[in-house]
């Protein structure tokens, strides 16, 4: 592969993807990697009595046939010419990062907030996130439509880029079945709280570094927009790790100082109420207004992020 490959694939990647974002007529390599999971989730099952260690074995030989799939693509496109495997990897790495998944998805819940139905919108919010949304008032359906844009900004953004730059697009690749796992398999519940527990963790692990990078460049995003990056900085440090994730605390809790709203708090889950910890204290309830605000900082923080990424990536390369 030509040296100047590794020039354009990060910048390229994400204007391709807020030019593209994800349309449902086109194949997807998440929706490929979600029917996969369900296919060998039985044969794995039987593999062995020890559910625990069939579920590490399932993901670790997801992930890595994930991995080996797009070297090989990305090998066979560079044989042709390097011009196709740079052009390859910038298709994958699009495909792996969701800046504008995230955003189109919250612009939608907002606007039909602003001017429809809130029957319509809690319809809209229940696309995009897990709780039970038919009871949200407005300020409910806000909240769920900002936790969401927070969270999903490591796992859509901040990771898959952060394993672009380490090692390229089979490695972005590689990191989205570990998501996908995650998000398939990685629940407590009767089913999966032996066999997804691997998958959960790997996802952890694979998260735990981005989670915590992204809150200094949501900050930057913040005082640019905002003038609040001192208070995304300090509710992050000093909230971050009031979640019942390892991970989705210090985003939600920067976001929360960026706009200076309150998230968390408790939600319904199936019937079952869950008390999740309030971040933010103090600051009111996030409102319609909020939704188009945490989306600029979504986009910033993106693209802060991209660049950073490729600019490390690139004087390490040069150091090198």
């Amino acid at each position: 592969m030509e040296p100047f490959s590794h020039i354009v694939i990060l910048p390229a990647a994400f204007v391709l993807d807020m030019l593209v974002g994800d349309p449902r007529a086109l194949p997807h390599p998440v929706r490929w990697m979600g029917a996969a999971i369900a296919a060998v989730e039985k044969p794995f099952r039987n593999l062995t009595s020890n559910l625990i260690a069939g579920g590490l074995i399932f993901a670790c030989a997801l992930v890595l046939t994930t991995w080996l799939i797009a070297w090989g693509l990305v090998a066979l496109a560079d044989a042709v010419h390097p011009l196709c495997g740079t052009l390859v990897q910038i298709v994958l790495v699009a495909t792996a990062v969701s800046a504008r998944s995230l955003w189109d998805a919250a612009g939608k819940v907002w606007r039909t907030l602003k001017d429809g139905p809130l029957q319509d919108a809690r319809q809209q919010v229940a696309m995009i996130v897990g709780r039970d949304t038919a009871q949200l008032d407005h300020s409910g359906v806000a909240r769920a439509a900002v936790e969401s844009v927070a969270e999903n900004f490591v796992d859509g953004v901040v990771s898959p880029v952060f394993y672009a730059a380490l090692g390229g697009a089979p490695l972005a690749i590689a990191y989205k079945m570990v998501n996908t796992l995650d998000s398939m398999v990685g629940y407590r519940n009767e089913r999966y709280r032996l066999f997804g527990r691997a998958s959960a963790r790997i996802d952890d692990a694979a998260n735990f570094l981005p989670a915590r990078l992204s809150v200094p460049v949501i900050a930057a995003a913040a005082q640019w927009l905002f003038k609040s990056g001192a208070s995304s900085i300090t509710c992050a440090v000093r909230e971050g790790r009031h979640h019942k994730s390892p991970n989705g605390g210090f985003p939600e809790a920067a976001f929360a100082g960026a706009l200076q709203i309150t998230l968390g708090g408790p939600d319904s889950y199936g019937g079952t109420r869950v008390d999740k910890p309030v971040i933010g204290a103090g600051n009111p309830p996030p409102q319609t207004h909020h939704i188009p605000r945490a989306c600029s900082q979504l986009l910033l923080s993106s693209a802060i992020w991209v660049l950073l990424s490729w600019g490390i990536q690139n004087l390490l390369r040069i150091a090198v």
